[in-house]
């Protein structure tokens, strides 16, 4: 607030003041304005200055934030001020009502506690200096201004330019602008300190002729807005105006071109009379909707995806079935019973055409084909090819899409993928199926059984689209590495084809073929360069990679040609032929070595046959004796039924006491600790019985297993051996492992036409049907002695 001659009256400065350091903000001569005064010292100056003169000086300190100033921290001019009022505020502080009546200069400090005085010099005007002709048109060119800015500025407004024309004073003028102005601390103090008016009037003559450029611009910006708001409503108007016209006279037109578009584009996408009738509606509908409303751009993209689906156009299915088995053993060896599956659809499809497209699922280890495979299905039938992971997903609307309701709505994966593929019987592949997971957003599985249900995907309903779409004509195919993951009502719908992992001469005859021409070619190697032995590539398989799959052979093989191509980057052009000798020069030391001899070497010891996610595996079961109360330890990360067929194993062997020439009291002051190796990985299910109890048996009876044995088999407490899945990942894994007895469930005799007949030849298989005949397979009995006492 100025004070407008309403406090003229003069005051003298004393030589001597008490200083009020302020936080940001700077105060002028003639200046009446209310400060809140918080700190102790700044309460006993305002006490005493109150008994006294009641003038003090103002002075801004640099920093705001710091709490207790010292002299340095203050400017050095400010202002003298007179105290009107003081008001006592609830919360402890004071607020002071000041009136600013001349410039100071701080000159010496003479004294800091309890508060700060000092030495001061006044600045006065003299009124000669202030009838310059420089000074009065300067003053005249201010007020000018600020006629101008009042016109154009709402926060300066008139009543700054009103005040100002009251004042005669070009000195109290310039304060009082400059007070008003939205300055920073620097620039207000910058202000005070320029002494000299005339310096003053110009330095405000350029701050003034800122603001009203910025003015201006603000105006013009506000000014276009306006015209533009008041054009478009007008635009309106006028619109539904000439509509209404044309409607009287019968002249109606399409007066969007992009309404004429999409009605050609729904005629030609040809789509079943229900759908139709869906997209005229919401072009009616779209066609009323004015372009610049939200509801637009939503039906506009409804409309789009609508005529963008594949909804009468398809791939003519390649039928020869010969020419499929060709394509088919080109991209992949072996799989028979898939390779067979596929050209069964193929000629079903030739005597009838109709038939509704199957559902498989390719269930099998990591790294086998399951997702190639799909691909030259594709190739083989001459359809297009569409994939996608279903891996983690947690959203129904995944699946199904979202309602048109929700902001950023689109379809569901399956809509999708038909759209990207531009034909309504591509193969489509989903992979990752038993990964699929579900929460509070619903659960994608449930929304598959739609899509893969044959007698319901003729009338599939996405809830984005909200109209059918026919899916019997897609040949859908899911992929997984385990099946009992999969919902049982969802893998109700699928026909699964089980991938087994790949035996060694499989491995070899695959990378000669494909792994091998793929990795020179990938790395710009010429392919009469390198040569691959038979040897070279067996040794990689046996000392580099332990897996039912391929990939890490094909990384290794990859190794290898990356090395050979930094050679022959650097200008080493001779053929290279890769060999058993020189592969590990290339790949360092081996990695796996064949070390069941050596674990197996003292009693107590037996090897099990497991299977796992990624194929089959051998396990290590160890027993152990220790004085003790009858306890069974049992280590090695075991799920519940694992430590249950440990249980029952135990109490086989010790109810068999007398026929394996025990004492029937040989468990009365032993406790037994069974362990599995390999204690960081959970293992369970009850195939790994019969080896626990052939461990146990030889432990106490002192004898060892044969090293090169490996069993499986689940045991009831009758010693029988019950059947168990996965024999031939079990058989697999035995062979990579240097196994070359396997023990099997007599009941899983029909497991063997899976496995190939050349690892058939190459492993001994003995088939037993109880825990006796196990242990007289697998136990070294010495001189030919029989294991048990009553024979068989």
């Amino acid at each position: 607030m100025i004070d407008n001659d309403i406090y003229s009256e003069r005051h003298s400065v004393p030589a001597e003041l008490p200083i009020l350091p302020l936080r940001g903000i700077v105060v002028f001569p003639s200046m009446v304005l209310p400060i809140t005064v918080g700190r102790e010292k700044s309460f006993k100056l305002i006490d005493d200055a109150s008994t006294g003169n009641r003038i003090i000086g103002v002075v801004a300190q640099r920093d705001s934030q710091n709490n207790d100033p010292s002299s340095e921290d203050l400017y050095k001019v400010g202002t003298a001020v007179t105290i009107l009022k003081t008001f006592r505020l609830p919360d402890n502080t004071v607020q002071l009502l000041i009136h600013g009546f001349s410039r100071i200069i701080v000159q010496e400090y003479t004294q800091e506690k309890p508060y700060f005085k000092a030495k001061v010099k006044a600045v006065e005007v003299s009124e000669d200096d202030e009838r310059l002709s420089e000074v009065q048109a300067l003053t005249r060119n201010i007020l000018d201004i600020l006629e101008k800015i009042s016109g154009l500025s709402v926060h300066m407004g008139s009543e700054l330019y009103s005040m100002a024309l009251n004042i005669k004073s070009p000195s109290r003028i310039a304060d009082m602008v400059i007070s008003a102005l939205n300055l920073t601390l620097e620039q207000e103090q910058e202000f005070i300190e320029t002494l000299d008016i005339e310096t003053r009037l110009q330095k405000l003559n350029v701050l003034l002729n800122k603001e009203l450029q910025l003015s201006e611009l603000s105006s013009k910006i506000q000014t276009d807005v306006k015209e533009k708001i008041d054009k478009t409503q007008r635009e309106f108007i006028l619109r539904e105006q000439l509509k209404a016209i044309k409607k009287e006279l019968g002249e109606e037109e399409e007066a969007n071109e992009e309404i004429k578009i999409l009605r050609d584009r729904v005629i030609k996408a040809r789509m079943p009379p229900e759908v139709q009738k869906e997209a005229d509606r919401e072009i009616e509908r779209m066609s009323k909707i004015p372009t610049v409303s939200p509801e637009y751009t939503v039906s506009r993209t409804y409309l789009e995806w609508l005529v963008s689906l594949p909804w009468a156009v398809g791939t003519q299915d390649n039928l020869d079935i010969d020419t499929a088995k060709k394509v088919l053993d080109e991209d992949h060896y072996d799989l028979e019973k898939i390779k067979e599956r596929i050209l069964e659809f193929l000629a079903v499809r030739t005597l009838k055409k109709e038939t509704k497209g199957p559902i498989l699922c390719f269930v099998g280890p990591p790294g086998v084909g399951k997702t190639s495979l799909g691909k030259s299905i594709a190739r083989a039938m001459g359809r297009r090819f569409i994939r996608i992971s279903l891996g983690g997903i947690r959203d129904e609307a995944d699946i199904r899409g979202h309602r048109r309701t929700y902001i950023g709505a689109m379809p569901g994966r399956i809509v999708q993928g038909l759209r990207r593929a531009g034909s309504n019987n591509p193969v489509f592949m989903m992979d990752e199926v038993d990964k699929i997971g579900f929460d509070f957003r619903g659960d994608p599985a449930s929304a598959l059984l739609e899509v893969l249900d044959s007698e319901q995907n003729n009338a599939f309903v996405d809830h984005y689209l909200d109209v059918a779409f026919d899916l019997s004509k897609v040949m859908f195919i899911t992929t997984a590495n385990v099946a009992h993951t999969i919902p049982a009502p969802l893998l109700d719908r699928m026909e699964v084809l089980q991938l087994s992992g790949y035996t060694e001469e499989e491995k070899l005859k695959i990378a000669q073929r494909y792994l091998v021409p793929r990795q020179i070619d990938a790395n710009g190697i010429p392919a009469y360069k390198v040569t691959f032995k038979d040897e070279a590539i067996m040794r990689i398989i046996r000392d580099y990679t332990r897996e039912a799959g391929l990939r890490n052979l094909e990384r290794e093989i990859g190794t290898v040609c990356r090395k050979l191509a930094t050679d022959y980057a650097r200008g080493k052009q001779d053929p290279v032929i890769i060999t058993a000798d020189n592969a590990p020069d290339l790949l360092g030391p081996m990695r796996f070595f064949a070390e069941v001899a050596e674990r197996i070497n003292k009693p107590g010891v037996a090897i099990g046959l497991a299977w796992t996610q990624t194929g089959g595996d051998i396990i290590f079961v160890e027993a152990a004796k220790m004085r003790g109360k009858k306890n069974l330890i049992l280590t090695g990360q075991l799920g519940d039924v694992m430590k249950e067929s440990a249980q029952a194993a135990l109490s086989y062997i010790r109810s068999q006491a007398v026929n394996l020439r025990l004492p029937e009291d040989f468990f009365e002051n032993y406790d037994i600790h069974i362990h599995v190796p390999a204690g960081a990985i959970p293992k369970d299910g009850p195939s790994a019985g019969v080896t626990m109890a052939v461990a146990v048996a030889s432990l106490f009876m002192n004898r060892t297993v044969n090293p090169y044995l490996a069993m499986t088999g689940e045991v009831t407490l009758r010693g029988n051996i019950l059947p168990v899945g996965g024999i031939k990942e079990k058989v697999l894994a035995a062979k990579r492992a240097g196994i070359k007895t396997v023990l099997l469930p007599g009941k899983n005799q029909k497991d063997l036409e899976d496995i190939p007949k050349a690892l058939r030849d190459e492993l001994k298989i003995i088939f037993i049907n109880s825990v006796e005949e196990a242990i007289q397979s697998a136990i070294e009995a010495p001189e030919r002695e029989p294991v048990f006492a009553g024979g068989f």
